[in-house]
């Protein structure tokens, strides 16, 4: 074999990555889910995005619309960073996957009051976030031979 092949075993634990990256689709219809209950509610017609109505029930669709739309635009690259990590560390990167899936569903319900400060609550998904760069660097960097 050449010095230039990396060889990539994975572990039995990398099944919990992948059940995470399973719930985060269901995560991911949950939000879909809300976002047209309140294209009904507040009588929001498709093709729209958004709501133009600048009083409170616009508002309100506009954060629920909102919130699912943020972790759409999140969502590729952070499962990359799950997936990758965890191959190296797929504890780990499954913990991490499920902080941050449950701090999107924090981030919606404080986004769904209408009050887009209250979406802040789900910041502690940064930590998850992170911690599964950290893996991914880490798997990297082994796969160059470096640690």
């Amino acid at each position: 074999m050449s010095d230039n092949v990396f060889t990539i075993q994975v572990p039995k634990e990398y099944g919990y990555v992948v059940l995470t990256a399973f719930s985060s689709i269901i995560v991911l219809m949950y939000k879909g889910i809300r976002v047209g209950l309140a294209r009904k509610k507040y009588n929001v017609p498709y093709p729209l995005m958004y709501s133009s109505d600048n009083e409170k029930e616009g508002k309100i669709f506009n954060c629920i619309q909102r919130a699912h739309q943020n972790t759409l635009e999140v969502y590729a690259p952070t499962m990359m960073v799950m997936l990758l990590g965890g191959i190296k560390h797929p504890m780990l990167c499954a913990g991490s996957g499920a902080v941050w899936l449950f701090s999107r569903l924090v981030y919606a319900h404080g986004y769904y009051t209408g009050d887009p400060a209250k979406r802040s609550r789900g910041a502690f998904g940064y930590l998850g976030l992170f911690t599964m760069y950290g893996c991914t660097i880490s798997l990297g960097l082994s796969m160059l031979g470096m640690i």
